[in-house]
């Protein structure tokens, strides 16, 4: 719903210069992944009869797809910045129509070789034009929003696609055994690859708004790209877990992705079973990506992302080991399911951990990687199956046939299993919990904690943050508008919302304080939090009030378990003690660097707030940390958003969790804004 004086801003896709572009983008990208597959298809229709000759052409045509992007994207990038980009976009689509055309009639696999590098190092040219295009084309502020639909059509075609060919390869069977001069099955596919590049050059052609030159295209060295963003992540004990786990899955799929069609054709599988599999996978990652955090909502997501890896391995071994094609597609489902989990966990907790001026250089460097490494275990899987062969084995009246694809599915499934255990053990943040009763927890949409919690009939929401964030504003807002909905609200804060609790503030906060040890001042706090729940929280709560709180146990685990450098399980284990393992149903982040929220403080700074810029800094990662563990229970919001913004961003994420009668909308009270202050 959207508050009144709201003006909902037009879709991206209402801008008609990228809406045009956008579809050209998607023509495109279902012909590259199509023509991944008919490359491959080809490859090995034109090597059938010798497994091991078989796999060597398939990893050739990998392996030419993917060297000249490592090898000259650089200079191709420099060079296209010379050109007209429309008319690069428009020239690299007719030489792309031509060129995979020719593959159809030449039909050898020396050109399908060479055929694949040309068109390769012509996408250098297109695809470069087309990123510095973009920008020239949509709003800053829809950039983001722009970003997201390409990446959407860059993935999102590869099960259309892998559908499209199974169907084109079922009609090619028919019409050669029809029509005996009929071309070859795969040929159908090609054709409808080339006429997708033919198509995007017409689209482009007729798009004018495309500016000449605005600025150089820059793409740098992949190979330096892979160095310096390890000198920036090497650092960081989570984003290195995180990166290492994300390259593992990858090596994993690549393993999947190289011997795919030598292993359908063990399998007695043509050319559409090929696409099946192939499309499976990607199937499997979309839905993955969409329902695996939600049907886990509990479940920690560090946990999740190891767990997800892990199952992935399992799941990538059985593959290996059962010959049944049905079977097969349904568990390469399940593989890309576990490999989407992996995949969006990994990059929103990236996105959480890094700072603002690392996240770029840190992506870059995982695209990068990412790409490098599907290189070398493709180069490496086709060459280890057709070095491996074909072994028969016979036991008991039982047969059965090992080949070099089984060993190579098998080894990457081991590699995955490896990869998820140490992701578990390396960024586990639930140490002390059964695994397993925490994930029975999860599939039944709980949260596993020791012991039971209490059934409150209010509500409960939290506001965090650093120093200067703007939480007190924020909070204080959002309970005067809950009581204008009618809402009985308590409104309180820590340290000091009793009289106890009022004491234990002034040793806390007092400047002259500065002889207080960690252990102690961790300590105080949670005999603060105990009063305050035991006196205040609880009972507000049991008569049906919505309490709002201005930091809770959060603060704590961020200021003395990071910033302090305490213990993070023994600063949780106290205070889980002091309040009964009661936990809030909505903490709101207001997540603002440290360097911007200290400028807001005014007077006289107290004892946490006069601590050097590296101990907030600390403080900010854990708070984002604390949010990435569980993002079903928390709202993270940019602090340095305009006022007005962020409150009706809380407002809209509070209506979703407010007992019945739900608020209308209303007038947002941010006609007036009092000053930013922690």
């Amino acid at each position: 719903m959207t508050a009144p004086g709201r003006r909902r801003p037009a879709h991206v896709l209402a801008n008609a210069p990228f809406r045009r572009l956008w579809t050209a983008m998607s023509v495109c990208s279902l012909g590259d992944w199509l023509n991944i597959l008919a490359l491959t298809a080809v490859a090995g229709n034109l090597t059938k009869g010798d497994p091991r000759i078989q796999s060597l052409a398939i990893g050739g045509v990998f392996v030419a797809k993917m060297l000249p992007a490592i090898l000259l994207g650089p200079l191709a990038g420099a060079f296209a910045d010379r050109f007209d980009r429309r008319l690069t976009m428009v020239f690299a689509d007719l030489a792309r129509f031509a060129v995979v055309l020719s593959i159809v009639f030449v039909g050898s696999y020396q050109w399908v070789i060479i055929a694949t590098i040309l068109v390769e190092c012509i996408n250098l040219f297109w695809v470069p034009a087309k990123d510095a295009t973009v920008p020239n084309l949509v709003p800053k502020e829809q950039l983001e929003s722009a970003n997201q639909l390409n990446l959407l059509v860059t993935y999102g075609t590869a099960p259309v696609a892998a559908l499209l060919f199974a169907v084109l390869s079922v009609i090619g069977d028919l019409l050669r055994n029809l029509l005996p001069f009929a071309m070859q099955p795969t040929g159908l596919a090609l054709v409808i690859n080339s006429a997708a590049y033919l198509v995007s050059a017409g689209l482009i052609f007729t798009l004018r708004d495309i500016p000449r030159r605005n600025g150089a295209i820059s793409t740098p060295s992949v190979l330096k790209q892979i160095v310096e963003g390890w000198r920036f992540i090497g650092g960081n004990r989570l984003v290195r877990g995180l990166v290492i786990g994300m390259l593992g899955a990858f090596a994993g799929g690549g393993a999947v992705v190289g011997v795919a069609k030598v292993y359908v054709s063990d399998l007695k599988g043509g050319d559409a079973a090929y696409g099946v599999v192939f499309g499976a996978v990607f199937v499997g990652m979309a839905l993955g990506m969409f329902f695996g955090p939600r049907l886990l909502a509990g479940l920690s997501r560090r946990r999740l992302f190891g767990l997800s890896i892990v199952v992935a391995g399992v799941v990538l071994g059985a593959i290996a080991l059962i010959h049944n094609l049905v079977l097969v597609v349904m568990l390469t489902v399940l593989l890309g399911a576990c490999a989407g989990i992996a995949w969006i966990i990994g990059y929103t907790l990236i996105g959480l951990e890094v700072e603002d001026a690392l996240r770029g250089r840190t992506f870059s460097f995982l695209q990068s990687a990412a790409r490098v490494t599907l290189l070398l275990v493709v180069a490496v899987a086709n060459p280890l199956a057709a070095l491996f062969g074909v072994h028969p084995i016979a036991f008991a009246g039982f047969d059965y046939t090992f080949t070099g694809s089984n060993l190579v599915l098998l080894v990457g499934g081991g590699l995955a299993m490896v990869v998820g255990i140490l992701a578990l053990r390396h960024m586990d943040d639930r140490k002390g919990v059964s695994l397993t009763e925490d994930v029975v927890a999860a599939l039944r949409g709980d949260r596993y904690a020791p012991g039971e919690e209490e059934d409150l009939p209010g509500l409960f929401i939290a506001f965090e943050g650093g120093e200067g964030s703007g939480k007190t504003t924020q909070s204080r807002l959002i309970a005067i508008w809950l009581r204008d909905q009618g809402y009985d609200v308590v409104q309180t804060r820590e340290p000091g919302s009793t009289k106890v609790g009022m004491r234990l503030r002034a040793i806390l906060l007092d400047a002259a304080e500065r002889g207080l040890s960690a252990r102690a001042e961790a300590l105080l706090y949670a005999a603060d939090r105990a009063e305050h729940v035991e006196k205040v929280i609880r009972p507000a709560l049991q008569r049906g009030a919505v309490v709002v709180t201005d930091r809770y146990v959060d603060s704590s685990l961020a200021y003395q378990g990071a910033g302090r450098a305490l213990e993070p399980a023994d600063v949780s284990k106290v205070n889980a003690w002091a309040t009964g393992g009661l936990v809030p149903h909505l903490t709101v982040l207001i997540d603002t660097p440290p360097e911007v929220g200290l400028t807001r403080l005014g007077g006289a700074a107290d004892r946490i707030e006069s601590e050097p810029l590296e101990f907030h800094e600390r403080v900010r990662k854990e708070f984002r940390k604390l949010a990435a563990a569980a993002p079903e229970r928390y709202l993270v919001v940019d602090g340095t958003l305009a006022p007005e913004e962020i409150t009706r961003d809380i407002q809209d994420r509070t209506r979703e969790i407010l007992p019945d009668p739900v608020p209308q909308e209303s007038e947002d009270i941010t006609g007036t804004m009092p000053a930013i202050r922690d």
